[in-house]
């Protein structure tokens, strides 16, 4: 069975009130892959009695917001599987005219900053209920962030909405403890002491935190005066947030107020994540959706699946580690080739997987060959400026998922949709295996620049790299006889990106290797990020350099235009 979206499913279920209601910004899809879903099958296998309510109409009398009346326990509330402002608008601020998790493709059924609107619908409709927000928008929200959509910071979503608590990062673990926290009332007592989660407290409160475990970053009006204290607290964030076994709670203050973000959790054991993933789903849309169009975003994912969790890469555009976390948490081979099983048996699958994906494509059971070492561990990236030598980057376990995801019965062909991290290979066998095994007719990686100044602000590996990369790829199709082709993606306009080196980047890709580009952007400033940091105060913040950034519409778009261009 579904989980319940309007009062006759409730009562089909013979309950008389809820626990906990899920409001989300996305239509609601019984899968693995989507948030809102996955925290609604952790409380009922908790005994909790759940229901979502997806992209409630905010416009109207608000009867979205009460149809279901008040939970037991707390509403839960989401933008989604993106943040609602990279939903809606592109990078050069335009109005987007479609929404990938709507049916249809629909675009106007969430709010611009959903978290907020939702949350502010909630507490006026029920003032003495508690308001959970968490999901991605709210997660790299938590404290003081740049809003490119504004050109300004802006203070904490538990500020700006009024929620009563915040939970950031992947929601499996915490979630549990909020809701057993809360199972006989709202206990602030409890509540604080959970790790992983965010909220405003006052000074009396803050005075009593262990000064041992606890950092005041600069407050939000300090950030307002001083660019480079907003940097600061970036620097200080960033490196807590990728430790292996973190102690330190962050307090800052905006006005008479303190946002409190208590220590995040270790990452997730394999038996945890696996849990989550091997959960009652339906593995469908909610059948409200019948006849209102293909949702795009499930047409995607539908036959495709998730191998781990987490990224070491540390991008400095990428908001994956900020909120899932540098340190790999894989699913056990009985889990994967459970899921595949169960995709083989859904309708309409045809015996092709289009991705057995993750954040990295082949990043699983990749960690540390010295635990000891990543528990002191406090770089951003296992990979830049140089991979680690503690790293183990053994792709034989992955090589031999693989396999066996082949001999599944009625699987024809499993594909790599997600991006590959070409500076992991090193020896291994894994590309030719890939290429003979896995690529549908094009293989996507993420070179996203080719000037070594540019790739060192981005936090990604040398061009040469990718050279090497390209020369292997075809060499090993020739081989092969594969017809194949290298989708590469590359980014303009990042902080530290000159018309110059958007020029060279053209004459490399376009002329010297000749490639017709399909997969570009320009950056989206997107909060909780290093180039975020480094488009709002033009400096990096670890060292204070200073960087050129492209800020007009104008300038963006005429890097952008050298994509394509050819070389005459």
């Amino acid at each position: 069975m579904f989980l319940p979206t309007t009062v006759k499913e409730v009562k089909a279920r013979g309950w008389d009130q809820l626990d906990v209601i899920l409001f989300t910004g996305d239509a609601y899809i019984d899968h693995p892959a989507f948030g809102a879903a996955v925290i609604g099958r952790l409380l009922e296998a908790e005994g909790y009695r759940v229901a979502i309510v997806p992209q409630p109409n905010w416009r109207d009398d608000l009867r979205d917001f009460t149809k279901l009346g008040a939970p037991r326990l707390f509403f839960g509330v989401t933008a989604g599987a993106m943040d609602s402002m990279v939903n809606h608008y592109t990078a050069n601020l335009r109005l987007r005219h479609d929404d990938a998790y709507t049916p249809g493709g629909k675009a106007g059924f969430r709010p611009d900053y959903a978290v907020t609107v939702y949350t502010q619908c909630l507490k006026r409709l029920f003032p003495h209920v508690p308001v959970v927000v968490g999901g991605i928008e709210a997660s790299l929200r938590r404290l003081t962030h740049y809003d490119y959509w504004n050109d300004r910071l802006r203070p904490s979503v538990l500020v700006e909405s009024g929620a009563d608590l915040l939970m950031y990062g992947m929601g499996e673990r915490v979630v549990q403890q909020v809701a057993r926290a809360m199972h006989n009332g709202y206990n602030a007592k409890l509540l604080r002491k959970i790790r992983q989660v965010a909220f405003l407290a006052d000074e009396e409160y803050v005075s009593r935190l262990d000064p041992a475990t606890t950092t005041r970053l600069h407050s939000y009006e300090e950030c307002l005066a001083d660019k480079r204290a907003f940097g600061e607290n970036f620097t200080v964030e960033e490196t807590l947030s990728n430790l292996r076994e973190p102690t330190t709670t962050l307090v800052e203050r905006t006005g008479d107020r303190y946002v409190v973000v208590t220590p995040p959790n270790t990452a997730l054991t394999t038996e945890e994540l696996d849990h989550s993933f091997d959960l009652p789903y339906e593995r469908a849309p909610h059948p409200r959706y019948a006849g209102k169009g293909d949702i795009p975003a499930w047409e995607m994912i539908k036959f495709s699946m998730n191998i781990h969790r987490g990224c070491f890469g540390g991008c400095a555009f990428c908001t994956i580690s900020a909120h899932q976390g540098k340190f790999i948490t894989s699913r056990s081979e009985r889990s994967i080739l459970a899921e595949t099983e169960r995709i083989v048996r859904m309708p309409g699958f045809k015996g092709y997987i289009s991705d057995i994906g993750a954040p990295s494509a082949n990043m699983y059971r990749m960690g540390g060959h010295d635990e000891t070492l990543c528990a002191r561990c406090r770089r951003p990236s296992c990979l830049h400026p140089a991979k680690c030598p503690n790293l183990c980057n053994d792709h034989r376990p992955l090589l031999d998922l693989y396999a066996k995801i082949r001999a599944v019965k009625g699987v024809r062909k499993a594909f790599i949709g997600s991006g590959i991290r070409y500076d992991l290979f090193d020896d291994s066998p894994y590309l030719e295996t890939v290429l003979r095994h896995h690529v549908s007719g094009r293989l996507k990686v993420a070179p996203e620049h080719t000037e070594d100044r540019v790739l060192k602000l981005m936090r990604k590996p040398p061009f040469a790299l990718f050279e090497r990369f390209n020369a292997d790829f075809h060499r090993i199709c020739r081989k092969e006889g594969l017809p194949y082709q290298l989708i590469p993606y590359f980014i303009s306009s990042h902080p530290g990106c000159t018309e110059q080196d958007m020029r060279a980047l053209s004459e490399r890709v376009l002329g010297k290797l000749h490639f017709n580009l399909e997969q570009v952007q320009d950056l989206t400033p997107t909060p909780m990020t290093l180039s975020s940091v480094m488009f709002y105060t033009g400096e990096n913040p670890y060292t204070h350099e200073r960087v050129f950034v492209a800020r007009s519409q104008e300038e963006k778009r005429r890097q952008k235009s050298w994509f394509f261009r050819r070389k005459r």
